[in-house]
């Protein structure tokens, strides 16, 4: 049944959105002063009209290969903890920050209405390019959406997907998948207790399988060994990735594609469009299942279901979009830490094995791993006014992007910090490694405000649950060189994937 609550996402209060802006702007804006620095003046590659800053990043450029993952410290070391990217090809002005304490400033003055830039073809696909094929479009989701579309929308989500009672229910079914897949792993290895076909597949189709299940409340039998290469589930795994990589090149670098259809961006529609058709598919076989199941044992789908319908698809799919990759990469970096650090394993086993029902070494764990090796670099916000940042004048409508990666493997913020040390996060204060000690602005593999990860907590139950598992039944080992990991809208840990799943006895 659908309610009349949801009514105010179309039909936005301007009363509302004017006395929050005006509060926020009188409240944080810039007062003019004669010592504060230009934009120009802001450090940063030199620029030319239109290419902005490209020639230096084409073959021959001083920043040629910058692109991956120590790039971004490359481009701190080179000017400093602050700088600027003028507009390229359609892309919005940009600065990086490796400043903690501008990171907060600015992100506690957008708390208001936040930002967030990035996924703007997914955000055209949602909106010019379905109006294009008829559709009516009124909300897009959490990922593109800003505004009070986005408020209202968030707060009619922020129920079924925040609660701690809520998300504790999916408890018992991520441990019924973890434990599947156990079973997976076990009968997929060689002779040497390796998986060498296809790991980061697996471990997408296990977050395939998890989200899947919270977000649809079934299960996708993603596991079934005679599942068919071209099965809806693998469709939708590769999918996913490739969308990420894809995205990559449409939103996060200049492309032409904001002028006209370029073979990329064509090749976007479709594979957002092959994306929401297999949502679809799934959506129904949720729908088939929801009949047969109790208040309790609904999914976040059936749930909004009884709220707003068209809530219900969108958060749906955008669920099956971004809590796949994400999860899957955060798993096997922790996997691969725990590998090379057998004393941190060792200790996390006696954890598990005491059967505790808390379980804080296994947080610290995790929450390490997104520390050292994070899904996510940082975090970003479009400024709605100008700001006064480290003297320098930071004008409306500019993208920031706050590098937390950057900034949590520095030893000033964290001591030791390219070790993986979990206990950090345990450590008492007066320990010199203590994280309190840490600004709280360095680190933020979630986000902040307003704008968080809004499946923080399902995707923490997800994780905690099959990470316990693993650690359970193998000793994870480690052989050979490290993982490299390539940044593109998510960063990418690659193979080969030297991993060797030992028996616990």
């Amino acid at each position: 049944m659908q309610t009349t609550r949801f009514k105010p996402l179309f039909n936005l209060v301007a009363i509302n959105k004017e006395f929050i802006r005006t509060v926020a702007v009188s409240s944080t804006a810039v007062k003019p002063d004669a010592n504060l620095k230009s934009w120009r003046e802001i450090p940063g590659p030199s620029s030319l009209p239109i290419i902005g800053q490209m020639l230096h990043f084409m073959p021959g450029g001083s920043l040629q290969g910058i692109e991956g993952v120590d790039g971004t410290m490359k481009l701190f070391d080179l000017y400093g903890p602050i700088v600027r990217f003028d507009s390229m090809l359609g892309k919005e002005p940009m600065v990086l920050l490796k400043d903690p304490e501008s990171c907060e400033y600015i992100l506690r003055s957008e708390n208001w209405m936040p930002i967030r830039p990035g996924f703007m073809s997914l955000k055209y696909y949602r909106t010019e390019y379905k109006r294009s094929k008829g559709h009516t479009v009124h909300a897009t989701g959490l990922v593109t959406d800003q505004g009070d579309v986005w408020k209202e929308f968030r707060s009619t989500v922020n129920p079924v997907m925040l609660q701690p009672k809520t998300i504790k229910l999916y408890a018992t079914v991520l441990d019924e998948v973890a434990q599947d897949m156990i079973k997976r792993m076990k009968a997929n290895r060689d002779e040497k207790n390796m998986i060498t076909k296809d790991f980061d597949k697996e471990m997408n189709l296990w977050a395939l399988e998890s989200i899947g299940t919270v977000a649809l409340g079934c299960r996708l039998n993603c596991f079934d060994p005679k599942l068919p290469a071209d099965s809806p589930e693998w469709q939708l795994i590769q999918c996913v990735h490739d969308l990420f990589v894809i995205a990559n090149e449409l939103d996060f670098k200049p492309s032409f594609w904001r002028w006209f259809a370029t073979p990329t961006f064509k090749k976007a529609m479709k594979l957002y469009e092959h994306h929401e058709d297999l949502t679809k598919h799934f959506i129904k076989k949720g729908k088939e299942q929801l009949k047969n199941k109790s208040d309790q044992e609904k999914g976040v789908l059936g749930k909004l279901l009884e709220i707003n319908e068209e809530v219900a698809h969108i958060m749906a799919s955008d669920m099956l979009f971004a809590g796949v990759d994400t999860a899957a990469n955060t798993v096997t970096a922790t996997l691969y830490l725990l590998a090379k650090n057998p004393e941190k394993q060792a200790k996390l086993r006696e954890e598990i094995m005491s059967n505790s029902e808390r379980r804080p070494y296994l947080r610290a764990c995790i929450k390490e791993s997104m520390r050292v090796m994070p899904v996510v670099s940082g975090n970003a916000r479009k400024t709605t006014k100008t700001y006064n940042i480290l003297g320098y004048e930071v004008p409306k409508d500019v993208d920031v992007v706050f590098a937390h990666r950057e900034m949590s493997l520095m030893d000033k913020h964290y001591p030791r910090a390219n070790e993986y040390i979990p206990e950090r996060w345990l450590a008492k204060k007066g320990d010199p490694l203590y994280y309190g000690d840490t600004h709280p602005f360095v680190y933020g593999p979630f986000g902040f405000g307003a704008r968080s990860c809004i499946g923080r907590r399902i995707a923490e139950l997800e994780m905690d649950t099959f990470v316990a598992r693993l650690i359970e039944n193998f000793q994870v080992d480690w052989f050979g060189p490290p993982p490299k990991t390539v940044q593109q809208a998510l960063n990418y840990i690659k193979g080969p994937y030297n991993f060797v799943f030992k028996d616990i006895k």
